[in-house]
């Protein structure tokens, strides 16, 4: 039997008040419910942004299959080592059932995936979601069918931000020296680095310790991620560069969803869609909340001017030439077109 799926026939038989279950794969003439149930992997903490997604998507599964299907939620990347590039390969291979991942981690597979994180893309979240929505998002959720993959939706993570230990990052330049994990992906080491930060790729279930032990300076990433991983306790500063965006993938090994009946592809098809929305409407409105939370934290938040902006965005922009050919050229200006840039 795949592990991929598991398929109970839970079989009860009363004789005069004495209530038998059979055990599994056995079945009854009469009454037998079928439970399929679903391993749901995702990197963070259950407390998490992509957590609660994952707890809402789970909560309403079961609510619309009335119990018939079961998603079972495995937290802080436990059923795949916190090797993220491994998740991939496990999904694929069948090795997980279904997974929450970041685009940035797809892209080592899917080059294509990184037109979602080109730095300072977005004006804005409405035109962020609009994106994942349209047209692009469903190429870029379409593309995994050629990884065995089924995708089932994007949701947005909002803008990511630095965090240090060093000082205040409120202009490119102070960003010369300082040595920040990003993911392993080529287009942030080149942002960075082109920045004059020293870039290092590095396992995210690596970064609390590194950080403690100053073998980095610092990390970026949306500011739930510091909060949810108590990045506060080693880290000083909190700098809102909101630099580079990227976007959660909700998919499922694409044997385990061809084996499912089209009443429950259509199913998970459709609150997949719902809680990625849920996520995304969370996120936005919980976003001021948590930047007040880490400076409660005891972290010095740096809020940029737009003048500060501008600068990131002036030195991103001299970048774009050289992140074309990570992604395909035909991609980034469908990608610019469908954003009017």
């Amino acid at each position: 039997m795949r592990k991929a799926i598991t398929v109970m026939f839970v079989l009860m038989l009363v004789f005069g008040g004495v209530q038998n279950v059979f055990a599994q794969g056995q079945k009854s003439t009469t009454d037998a419910q079928e439970v399929t149930t679903i391993q749901l992997s995702i990197p963070d903490p259950a407390q998490s942004s992509v957590g609660k997604m994952a707890a809402y998507f789970a909560q309403r599964v079961a609510e619309e299959s009335d119990d018939t299907v079961k998603v079972e939620v495995y937290a802080d990347g436990i059923l795949f080592g916190g090797d993220q590039n491994s998740a991939i390969n496990m999904l694929q291979d069948g090795g997980l059932d279904a997974l929450v991942l970041s685009t940035s981690v797809y892209a080592s597979f899917i080059p294509q995936m990184n037109a979602v994180s080109l730095p300072y893309l977005f004006a804005n979240y409405d035109q962020f979601t609009s994106y994942l929505d349209g047209a692009p998002g469903q190429e870029l959720l379409a593309s995994l069918d050629k990884l065995n993959i089924k995708g089932l939706a994007l949701s947005l993570r909002t803008y990511r931000s630095i965090t240090n230990s060093k000082r205040p990052i409120t202009e490119p330049a102070d960003l010369k020296g300082i040595k920040i994990r990003v993911p392993n992906n080529r287009l942030w080491v080149d942002f960075f680095g082109g920045l004059g930060a020293d870039p290092t790729p590095m396992n995210f279930g690596e970064v609390y310790t590194a950080l403690q032990l100053k073998t980095i300076d610092a990390q970026e990433n949306p500011v739930e991620v510091p909060l949810a991983n108590k990045f506060y306790e080693v880290q000083n500063y909190l700098s809102l560069t909101n630099h580079i965006a990227d976007s959660f993938a909700l998919a499922m090994n694409k044997d385990v969803w061809n084996s499912l009946d089209a009443q429950t592809q259509a199913l998970l098809q459709r609150v997949a869609s719902e809680a990625a929305d849920y996520k995304n409407t969370s996120d936005i409105a919980q976003e001021e909340k948590i930047v007040q939370e880490l400076e409660e934290l005891g972290m010095e938040v740096n809020h940029l001017t737009d003048a500060q902006v501008k600068m990131f965005q002036e030195e991103a922009l001299k970048l774009y030439p050289g992140f074309e050919p990570m992604i395909g050229a035909e991609f980034v200006q469908k990608s610019l077109d469908f954003l009017n840039r």
